[in-house]
């Protein structure tokens, strides 16, 4: 297994509904005051083990599809030790992803206790609303391994009503594929077709349907485990779901009123400066009415006829 914390992280983007929640991370540099530093780091780290599930999926399907092809039993056996491997791999990642993700819950209300952290400041919607986007993503991650076990299970009944056709010249009714699906046990079914073409003619195919039975069982019980992890987000993500929505809707009504606000203070600013203006020319009229008065009282111009 590779190691899970020996690698250095890069910078996510974190998945949300409807898009990307794009965090910004240089924001850690000036946040360790209020408990994000660490936060994002451990983010970080969940987002790593993410890019390494995506890897194993796209290793498992290639090899689901190479094992369609395959009609030699050493050539599946290959095939399925490699699968079982990258499914050990999964199952190791994927509950390391679910641990981190639950130390991280624990750290959010731990962190509602701090002064200027508690529950609906800006700190706590954003690790919030973080938090249940990585469990968003890992909840669709693992229902892609669950879409894979079900293609696997279905394309394998495909394969074997085709190997049964190939041998017998005659197709299989659905009875006897679901007894060698479940069973494995291929060559009662075939004891007419080794009676007229020979033992050694069939024991090839024969071989390399139980080693396929043997893979898609194996595969099929690894991937089960996993879906126990799967039900643990949706309930996560479901129970998160009406707050997250609650926090956005409550950020977006917020910005509404800051937007409502600006648009007052500006007409506030437009009134105050017309005010002003109107003053202006009230003084300055009431200045010149106060001048004609004097002039009118004193009459200046009859004091130098005298």
């Amino acid at each position: 297994m590779n190691d899970l914390l020996g690698d250095s992280y890069e910078v996510p983007r974190h998945e949300a509904r409807g898009g990307d929640i794009e965090m910004a991370m240089d924001r850690t540099s000036h946040s360790g005051d209020i408990g994000l530093e660490n936060f994002f780091k451990q983010v970080q780290e969940v987002e790593k083990q993410y890019e390494k599930l995506n890897k194993l999926l796209q290793k498992l399907q290639s090899a689901h599809e190479e094992s369609k092809a395959v009609t030699k039993a050493a050539s599946m056996k290959a095939i399925k030790q490699k699968m079982q491997k990258d499914i050990d791999e999964v199952g190791k990642i994927a509950r390391f992803i679910k641990s981190k993700i639950e130390d991280l819950d624990k750290d959010n209300f731990a962190n509602r206790q701090k002064p200027g952290c508690g529950k609906g400041t800006g700190v706590d919607r954003s690790r919030t609303a973080t938090t249940v986007s990585l469990k968003r993503k890992f909840k669709d991650k693992m229902a892609e391994f669950q879409t894979l076990r079900e293609n696997i299970h279905q394309e394998y009944r495909e394969v074997v009503e085709r190997r049964v056709y190939t041998v017998t010249g005659t197709r299989a009714d659905e009875e006897t594929v679901d007894r060698l699906i479940e069973t494995g046990d291929s060559e009662q079914i075939f004891q007419k077709a080794i009676q007229e073409q020979g033992r050694g003619q069939i024991m090839d195919t024969l071989a390399e349907m139980q080693e396929r039975h043997d893979a898609v069982r194996e595969v099929e019980r690894k991937l089960l485990e996993l879906q126990q992890i799967f039900l643990d987000m949706v309930v996560l993500v479901d129970a998160q779901g009406d707050l997250l929505d609650n926090i956005e809707t409550q950020v977006s009504n917020a910005v509404d009123h800051v937007q409502s606000g600006n648009t007052m203070l500006q007409k506030a600013k437009k009134l105050q400066k017309s005010s002003r203006k109107c003053m202006c020319y009230a003084i300055i009229l009431l200045l010149v009415i106060i001048a004609v008065v004097v002039v009118g009282v004193l009459k200046p111009w009859q004091k130098k006829g005298a």
